[in-house]
């Protein structure tokens, strides 16, 4: 008999990664490079070996590629760390890529705001 699953490993692993990974940024990440960063989400590979992590940037004065290069600088220690936290066969390797999606939404708000105080 199979079991069906509504989610798959790879979504639970990428969720846990999610939240473990925003710790570490706001906790121990020591790089100035880095600056305030937010992980909108994550794309594990199904065999768990790779992970794509999207970041948003929340100082809007912050350099994008310093911000992304940084985040790679840190990639190894903090797949160490990750290691040491979760209960993984392993830890997938991370890359990181700046989200566009949060930069338009952003946009998108500032937007709606001069068009509302246009309008009030």
């Amino acid at each position: 008999m199979t079991r069906t699953f509504d989610y798959k490993r790879a979504d639970r692993v990428s969720e846990l990664l999610k939240h473990e990974l925003s710790e570490i940024i706001l906790k121990e990440a020591k790089d100035p490079g880095i600056g305030e960063v937010t992980i909108t989400r994550i794309k594990v590979s199904d065999d768990i070996r790779s992970a794509m992590v999207y970041f948003g940037v929340l100082d809007r004065t912050t350099e994008v590629q310093q911000v992304e290069e940084g985040l790679q600088r840190a990639s190894s220690y903090m797949q160490r760390l990750l290691g040491k936290r979760l209960r993984l066969r392993h830890i997938p390797k991370l890359t990181f890529v700046f989200d566009r999606n949060l930069d338009y939404s952003f946009k998108i708000s500032k937007i709606l705001s001069e068009i509302d105080e246009e309008g009030g």
